[in-house]
């Protein structure tokens, strides 16, 4: 199966769309649809692609706002590790077993924010699957 869009293979792209731009896509999707029911000439087709177009923008508006959390909770996610695991201003004053103290705890809250990110990810990578433009 060919693919209609191939620019737009990942959500992100999506999402930096501006509403003009998405309902070209929306449009063009919906004719393409109709063709594939009804053949090129569209004979016999009863159907506006009006409707069908505002399904399919539906759809791609949702995808693009997944997108953007996912981007938006990543983006945090990795300024918290950043802060995380940035050495402490007064690591030369604190003793070794101080030092290993907080490097551990650091640690445990870099893999937990890991565990948390990979388990939203996932979700709504989860979501967007099992809807499929449907609430």
């Amino acid at each position: 199966m060919r693919r209609l869009f191939p620019a737009f293979r990942d959500c992100s792209t999506v999402a930096l769309l501006n509403a003009d731009h998405v309902d070209k896509i929306a449009t063009a999707a919906a004719e393409e649809i109709l063709r594939v029911i009804y053949g090129n000439d569209l004979e016999g087709c009863a159907v506006s692609v009006e409707p069908i177009a505002a399904v399919v923008r539906s759809a791609i508006e949702q995808s693009a706002s997944h997108a953007t959390a996912l981007a938006q909770l990543h983006e945090k996610g990795f300024e918290a590790m950043q802060l995380l695991s940035t050495p402490p201003p007064d690591g030369a004053l604190l003793s070794a077993e101080d030092l290993r103290t907080l490097l551990g705890e650091r640690l445990d809250e870099i893999r937990n924010l890991a565990s948390r990110i990979v388990a939203a990810t996932r979700g709504v990578a989860a979501e967007t699957t099992n809807t499929n433009g449907h609430e």
